[in-house]
């Protein structure tokens, strides 16, 4: 693909190519080096007392309060409109 062009642009882009995979591999390199150096330093995380939570899981102020229980309702709940229960006429 690159033949038809002058030999200088041939040349720069194979450069560039050559320097780029270097790059990758150099930078694969280095996080791996990094990724071992963090699990041979890494500190065990103490654990949260309970009611002392932190980041995402808690959330203070802005929790929702907790509110007394609700009666059940919707389509399972009849509530007045239930059958009336029936005594059983003995043993048949």
């Amino acid at each position: 693909m690159l033949w038809f062009l002058p030999d200088w642009v041939q040349n720069t882009v194979l450069v560039l190519i050559i320097v780029a995979v270097l790059a990758t591999w150099i930078l694969k390199l280095r996080n791996k080096i990094a990724a071992r150096r963090a699990l041979r330093m890494a500190q065990p995380v103490p654990a949260a007392q309970y009611g002392q939570g932190r980041g995402a899981d808690y959330l203070g102020q802005y929790a929702p309060q907790q509110a007394a229980p609700q009666q059940p309702s919707g389509a399972d709940y009849l509530g007045a409109y239930a059958p009336q229960q029936r005594p059983e006429n003995g043993p048949s």
